[in-house]
């Protein structure tokens, strides 16, 4: 199916949603590199894909209302590729299919 285009734009939502995440990486960016060591930023997300675009100094994992590991922006490549499975494994722990569904990345 073609993309139908709107105002110059395209109106596939999955199209729109990957354009949004450049738009809002690109204005928080903007305001890192004009504040710089001035200002701290915390992004919660579930879309790995936001951190292509902002480039995460640490990555704190959280699952259960909890941090369950924390490293650098390849943990959150690690989550991606992995899932919780192994990360909630190391603590000897396991999940409802409703917890897994509620953990996010916070960075």
């Amino acid at each position: 199916m073609a993309d139908v285009q709107q105002n110059g734009h395209n109106a596939n939502p999955n199209a729109l949603i990957i354009d949004a995440l450049r738009i809002v990486a690109d204005g928080v960016n903007k305001l890192i590199e004009r504040k710089g060591d001035k200002m701290g930023v915390l992004v919660i997300t579930h879309y790995q894909r936001l951190l292509n675009y902002i480039k995460p100094d640490f990555v704190h994992v959280l699952a259960c209302g909890r941090i369950i590991k924390e490293g650098g922006p390849e943990l959150a490549l690690e989550l991606e590729e992995k899932g919780y499975g192994p990360m909630l494994a190391e603590l000897g722990e396991e999940l409802t299919p409703e917890e897994i569904a509620a953990p996010s990345v916070t960075v």
